[in-house]
């Protein structure tokens, strides 16, 4: 028997992207589970863990992706992209190379996914707000220029975690709702019509999805 959380309307997939050590886990661990770990370490293999929210009426599946370590290696590979509709690009508001760095990953998004990905700049642990290195308004520039909506949150206080994920999640579902009402076939939405998962240490056991819910 199917339980509620397997009952859906939509599944969108969403990579959680950006340097090591800047959140990420616990960004995911947060919303998908609320818990944080203080003592959270790289993980081993890519991990993914589900949500349903509601949209609109509607119930949406977020099936969300953590780079889980390889992004110390630079070996993220197109795999890890595809299929997916939504991503956070998360840096440390307390270490300035992270920011750096969001334009490389910023490129390599682009590089690998679909040309039509929502894309949200994170500037996460807003705690650490007395270490800040990088000021809000610059990196609010930054995500203007590149058309990126932008949040600050914190894994540790749970601050904007929610508003975080349920916008991007919204922003996704009206690129879809848009296409719906043009008429667009689905065969013409690319890559992200299909997910694919990387069937590598996943955090919760497999199992095929509902067969209302629609890939996108």
């Amino acid at each position: 028997m199917r339980g509620a959380e397997d009952e859906c309307d939509f599944l969108f997939k969403v990579v959680l992207i950006g340097d090591s050590g800047v959140g990420k886990s616990n960004l995911l661990s947060r919303f998908t589970r609320n818990e944080f770990n203080l003592e959270s370490k790289s993980t081993i293999g890519v991990e993914f863990a589900t949500r349903s929210v509601r949209v609109d009426g509607r119930t949406v599946k977020a099936q969300i992706w953590d780079t889980a370590g390889q992004e110390r290696y630079r070996a993220i590979t197109s795999a890890y992209y595809r299929g997916a509709v939504g991503a956070l690009l998360v840096y440390d508001i307390a270490k300035y190379l992270t920011y750096e760095n969001a334009e490389r990953w910023l490129k390599e998004l682009r590089d690998h996914a679909d040309a039509n990905i929502a894309v949200m700049l994170v500037g996460n642990k807003s705690d650490l707000r007395h270490l800040r290195a990088v000021p809000t308004e610059e990196a609010r520039g930054f995500a203007e220029r590149n058309g990126l909506s932008f949040l600050e949150t914190s894994a540790l206080d749970s601050s904007n975690v929610e508003a975080a994920f349920h916008s991007l999640l919204a922003e996704i579902y009206r690129v879809v709702s848009r296409r719906q009402i043009a008429g667009q076939p689905e065969q013409r939405f690319g890559p992200s019509t299909v997910i694919e998962p990387i069937r590598v240490l996943p955090t919760q056991p497999e199992g095929e999805r509902a067969p209302c819910c629609r890939s996108v």
